[in-house]
C-alpha cells in the first residue's frame, strides 16, 4: 500500500511478473482488499485471470497503511495491521518465502528486523544497492540503513556484500573495496581505519581502499561505506539521467541543428542511461536479516515492482540469507571491540 503509485503499480507490476514467468512462484498481495481488487478490475482480462484465480496469486487484507511521513520505527508497532506488518508475518510464519515492499523504507527496514529477526553474528542488517560500472555492476554497501557505523558493523556489511555478489552475480571471488578518502590505510576517520585492519586481516578478497573517482572503474565487485555516505552517493547517481535529459532538451530548443545533434546523442546515450535507471534492479535488499526483504524505490512503476519480484525469487532460490549466516560464522575476526548483542529469531 505503500508508494507513490501504490497500489496500481503493485497490482499491474505483480500481473506483469506472473505473466513473464507463469508457473515459477505465486505472488501474495497484501493490503486493503477492495482497493486492490478495484485495481485488479482495471487490468486487461488476462491479467485480471493471472490476479484472481487463487493459486498463482491471492490476497491477504491489512487493514492499516504505513505512509512516507510516519515515523518508521512507531508506525511498526502502532500498525500493526499494515501491509509491511502482515506480509513480513506472512514470511515468518512459512507462508511466503520473501517480501517485496515500495513503502516506507525506515518502516520495511525496522519491521523486517523486528519481525525476521537479525542473523547470526549481525550486528546490523545492511542495504546493498548495484550500481553500474565500466565493467560490470558493483554493489554499494551500506547504501542508506547506518548512519553511524563501528568498524565491526563495516566488516559485516563487506562479508555479506561479497556472499550477495558471489550468490547472486556469479562472482566466484569478489574484490572488496572500502570507500574512503585516499588509498594509503592511514586515510580516513577511526572507524574506517580500524575496518582497513579487520578487512586486511580476513579471509576476503580485499583490494584496500576505494577513492570517489573511482567508484565506477569497476575494479572492485563490492564498495563499503557507511550509510549516510552510501545514500548520497546512490542519489547522486540516480540524478545523473535526469540531468542529462535537462540538457538534450535545452540544447534541442536553441536551433534545428542542435536538436539533431540532441536526438543523436540521446539515442547514443540510451543503453548507457538505462543502467542507472533503477526501475531495471527493482529494489535493493536487505542483507542480514533471517529471510528475504526487498525495499524498492517511493516512486517504482509497475516494471521495478516487476523486478523486485524476480530479485525476490533469486534470493530465495540462491539461499543467500543462509549462505550470509555460515560465512560469517566462519569470518568471525579477532577484535578489541565490545561484542555487539545479537538478537536473533527462533526458528520454527
Amino acid at each position: 500500500m505503500g508508494g507513490d503509485f501504490a497500489p496500481a503499480c503493485v497490482v499491474e507490476g505483480t500481473a506483469d511478473a506472473l505473466r513473464e514467468h507463469p508457473g515459477r512462484f505465486a505472488a501474495v498481495l497484501v493490503g486493503r482488499e477492495e482497493r486492490i481488487r478495484d485495481e485488479i478490475r482495471k487490468l486487461p482480462e488476462d491479467a485480471q485471470r493471472l490476479l484472481d484465480d487463487g493459486q498463482r496469486c491471492s490476497i491477504v487484507h491489512a487493514k492499516d497503511v504505513i505512509d512516507m511521513h510516519d515515523s518508521p520505527t512507531a508506525a511498526v508497532k502502532s500498525k500493526k495491521d499494515s501491509s509491511i506488518g502482515v506480509g513480513l508475518t506472512l514470511q515468518r510464519s512459512n507462508h511466503a518465502d520473501a517480501f517485496v515492499s515500495a513503502g516506507n523504507t525506515g518502516a520495511v527496514l525496522s519491521a523486517s528486523t523486528l519481525i525476521l529477526g537479525r542473523l547470526k553474528h549481525v550486528g546490523r542488517p545492511t542495504i546493498g544497492a548495484l550500481i553500474p560500472t565500466a565493467k560490470r555492476p558493483c554493489l554499494l554497501v551500506d547504501a542508506g540503513a547506518n548512519v553511524d557505523c563501528k568498524p565491526r558493523h563495516l566488516f559485516e556489511f563487506a562479508v555479506m556484500g561479497a556472499l550477495y555478489v558471489k550468490a547472486m552475480l556469479g562472482e566466484a571471488n569478489p574484490k572488496v573495496g572500502l570507500l574512503n578518502i585516499g588509498e594509503e590505510d592511514s586515510k580516513g576517520n577511526e572507524a574506517v581505519q580500524a575496518a582497513y585492519k579487520l578487512l586486511a586481516g580476513s579471509p576476503l578478497n580485499f583490494k584496500g581502499n576505494v577513492e570517489g573517482r573511482d567508484v565506477l572503474k569497476g575494479d572492485v565487485d563490492v564498495i563499503v561505506c557507511d550509510g549516510f555516505v552510501g545514500n548520497t552517493l546512490l542519489k547522486f547517481g540516480e540524478s545523473i539521467p535526469s540531468f542529462f535529459k535537462t540538457k538534450f532538451t535545452a540544447l534541442a530548443a536553441k536551433s534545428l541543428k542542435d536538436k539533431i545533434i540532441a536526438g543523436l546523442a540521446r539515442n547514443s546515450l540510451r543503453p548507457i542511461l538505462k543502467e542507472l535507471d533503477y526501475q531495471e534492479h527493482g529494489g535493493v535488499p536487505i542483507l542480514g536479516v533471517d529471510g528475504v526483504s526487498i525495499i524498492g524505490h517511493g516512486r517504482s512503476t509497475p516494471k521495478a515492482i516487476k523486478n523486485m519480484i524476480f530479485r525476490a525469487e533469486e534470493m530465495v532460490t540462491g539461499m543467500v540469507h543462509q549462505q550470509i549466516e555460515e560465512s560469517l560464522a566462519a569470518v568471525q575476526p579477532s577484535s578489541d571491540e565490545r561484542p555487539i548483542p545479537i538478537h536473533t529469531r527462533k526458528h520454527e
